[in-house]
């Protein structure tokens, strides 16, 4: 009889440990989550689409005793229950956001690769051929092109999900849409000739909800995408360009767009320029701006409320604490939170 209760309740015991198994391999009850990864002023974002296929953009730099792979690693495998990275994406070939590629897909299977073609040479790195031999490694020379005006659309149960590359290699989808409005603000700036010129812009489309991520996309660039019209339309979710630094965040794409929400992937020393966030903030629909970290240099009131700073110690301090924007089954609304255990705001989609 006591052999008989035992292995009753070591069966019960399985059968929890295979139903709780089996909830985290599901995809996520129909939702568009959007992770932040705080890599100190690189970037990587993680994206699980309602049916859980995976797209990771960018992801951050190597070295650091491994520090931004495991942040990563951690999100993917810890938090969205990943076993596999779907697509992995590279805006552009600086090291804060190509950095780990190949170090993760020895840590974690990596489906497809993505990126804008690969140059022979990089003027602003010396060490580049040596660096873009092992992502090449990675993918066994398999990487494919993403190009200005490519249209993909995903999986989605409910809703449709696309993704729009509008920019790449410099090059820009057409300028259709409606006037902009404010393109007489535009004061071109000296031309860019670094890799953060053509970086690969991509716009989300989950039902009504739009997100616009653009990399380090600098200011010439973004005006030649919105000017002298508009064709991203009103955004939703903007994650403010090259780490909110002023080179970028041109008021003319970020005023046009007119963002709900922001998040802003900038370290403690890195991004979070003063002008950017003034341009962020002369955005009437804009509800709130967040940020993976605290700009030591400037004080309280020049940056995002303490509550939507998701890291505010310095860097060999930081938590890595990291943002989460989860978009409704319908693609109407979205929350946003900052950790497992923040608060979570929510925001209503443009119709």
């Amino acid at each position: 009889m006591q052999r008989l209760f035992w292995l009753g309740l070591w069966m019960l015991s399985v059968n929890w440990a295979l139903s709780g198994a089996a909830l985290q391999a599901a995809p996520s009850d129909g939702r568009l989550d959007i992770y932040f990864i705080d890599v100190e002023g690189g970037a990587a974002t993680l994206i699980v689409s309602p049916a859980g296929e995976s797209i990771l953009i960018d992801s951050g730099y190597p070295d650091n005793g491994g520090r931004d792979l495991k942040r990563i690693l951690n999100v993917a495998r810890e938090v969205a229950h990943l076993t596999q990275i779907d697509h992995a994406c590279v805006s552009h070939w600086h090291l804060d956001h190509y950095g780990n590629h190949a170090s993760l897909a020895g840590s974690i299977p990596i489906k497809n690769f993505w990126d804008r073609g690969i140059p022979d040479t990089l003027t602003e790195d010396k060490d580049f051929g040596e660096r873009i031999a092992k992502y090449k490694a990675a993918h066994n020379n398999s990487s494919q092109t993403l190009r200005a005006g490519d249209h993909y659309e995903l999986e989605s149960p409910r809703v449709p999900l696309t993704v729009d590359i509008v920019t790449a290699s410099r090059n820009v989808i057409a300028n259709t849409g409606t006037p902009n409005r404010f393109a007489a603000e535009h004061q071109p700036k000296t031309d860019d000739p670094s890799d953060n010129s053509a970086s690969v812009s991509m716009l989300m489309r989950y039902g009504a909800f739009e997100f616009l991520c653009c990399g380090d996309l600098t200011w010439n660039t973004e005006a030649q995408l919105v000017t002298p019209n508009n064709p991203l339309g009103l955004i939703d979710l903007f994650m403010v360009t090259h780490h909110g630094l002023n080179v970028s965040n041109n008021p003319v794409l970020v005023k046009a767009i007119d963002p709900v929400v922001s998040v802003m992937c900038n370290g403690p020393t890195k991004g979070g320029a003063p002008e950017t966030i003034a341009t962020l903030r002369a955005c009437p629909s804009l509800k709130a701006m967040y940020q993976l970290h605290r700009n030591v240099k400037l004080g309280a009131a020049e940056q995002a409320p303490l509550e939507f700073i998701a890291n505010s110690e310095p860097t060999e301090n930081c938590s890595g604490h990291w943002v989460l924007a989860s978009v409704a089954p319908d693609g109407a609304s979205f929350t946003v939170q900052i950790g497992l255990e923040g608060a979570r705001q929510s925001y209503t989609c443009r119709p």
